[in-house]
């Protein structure tokens, strides 16, 4: 008898930990600053209303996945410029005004701290809108306004793209000697000056490291990354070298983390090219159909996916970036920014919203406080957006 008592007694801790866990998630208010379904949805028509079989997010899964806040990116590529790029930016827009009209019970827009808290209250998503590219302003501060009216709660500097006023970490890196100026400009200072009046959040996860140290010397507001990882652990140009984490951390911002495989770990690049260098054809027919490279990948993916599959990090390499900047930063300047949606790759175990729960699992595994996971999962983005927009 006895021996049927230890495994029945594993068994039933093993339950009420889980149990634990899925307590402490539910309960912490779980933001992402970073979902590219928005953009998508422009060319998929999927209606993120209902449960999709394509894709990282819809609003069934987010509440399965116990999102409380969802940042939606709101992004087109540098091929758009003056006289579309702004325009996009608004059709964009209006699609998720439309997402929101057609599911009102499910989330609403917010601008503020205090708003979002009366939505999560309601138990519905609080949905906020992030601009991801400031070559969708256009160069004109007017832009800035407009859009500051229609919810944007943070501007991307820069994609990969440089504006006139501000350099990216693409163009930093990739074409230092050829740029005309690296930085900002007395224009990109005007930018940052505006987006502070307004209480719009600076995002620093795209621009060059000229450009990120410009900002911290012009802003006099927190700044966050919306979706980057450690360079010390993933030498990557679009991560964040120990300096830049420390000068955020001292800033008072914060850094959400990034999930996409090629951020976590720089082995998966040269293994993905391969992959992609064995399937062109079908990658090459896929782009042709969906006019988007990024949307063609994941398809390809999800074509090959046992291939697909064997490429990813394990989730624990992700961890490591979450811990490393914790212990590097504090855990009052951690965040989630999982780029979902914006990507072909992630870790093993994160294959969509459902799946945030086992990030607060390997937290707790390694003996974090509830305190210090709730200000992860949500906490940190509250304040700092309190701290911009002042409510």
């Amino acid at each position: 008898m006895k021996r049927f008592l230890l495994p029945l007694f594993l068994l039933s801790a093993i339950l009420a930990s889980a149990q634990g866990v899925q307590k402490i998630h539910q309960q912490a208010i779980l933001i992402d600053t970073h979902n590219d379904a928005i953009s998508n949805e422009l060319i998929t028509k999927a209606d993120l209303g209902k449960l999709q079989t394509e894709g990282n997010f819809d609003l069934v899964r987010a509440k399965q996945g116990g999102l409380d806040a969802q940042v939606f990116s709101i992004w087109c590529s540098g091929d758009y410029g003056h006289g579309t790029a702004y325009a996009f930016a608004n059709r964009e827009i209006d699609s998720l005004d439309a997402l929101i009209k057609r599911n009102p019970d499910k989330m609403t827009l917010v601008r503020t701290a205090k708003e979002l808290k009366k939505t999560v209250k309601q138990k519905k998503l609080a949905a906020m809108i992030g601009v991801e590219g400031g070559h969708m302003i256009e160069d004109r501060l007017d832009y800035i306004d407009s859009l500051h009216k229609r919810g944007m709660a943070y501007l991307t500097l820069t994609w990969n793209n440089s504006t006139p006023w501000a350099t990216s970490a693409r163009d930093e890196t990739l074409h230092g000697d050829t740029l005309s100026h690296k930085g900002l400009n007395s224009f990109g200072k005007q930018v940052v000056k505006r987006l502070n009046d307004l209480g719009v959040m600076i995002d620093l996860s795209h621009p060059g490291e000229q450009t990120f140290y410009d900002v911290m010397i012009t802003t006099t507001k927190p700044v966050i990354a919306s979706h980057s990882c450690a360079y010390a652990l993933a030498p990557h140009r679009r991560n964040l070298k120990d300096d830049q984490l420390r000068a955020i951390a001292k800033n008072g911002g914060v850094v959400f983390v990034n999930f996409y495989s090629g951020f976590v770990d720089t082995a998966y690049e040269a293994k993905h090219t391969r992959f992609m260098a064995k399937y062109k054809p079908q990658f090459d027919s896929l782009r042709v159909i969906y006019k988007d490279y990024d949307l063609a990948s994941i398809r390809l993916n999800a074509i090959y996916k046992t291939e697909a599959d064997q490429l990813r990090p394990p989730l624990s390499m992700l961890i490591k970036h979450i811990d490393y900047m914790v212990k590097l930063m504090g855990a009052d300047h951690v965040g989630i920014g999982s780029d979902f949606d914006g990507a072909e790759s992630y870790p093993l175990g994160l294959d969509s919203v459902t799946d945030y729960y086992k990030i607060t699992d390997e937290l707790l595994k390694l003996n974090y406080s509830k305190k210090d996971v709730n200000k992860i999962l949500g906490g940190n983005f509250i304040r700092v957006l309190k701290a911009n927009a002042g409510k």
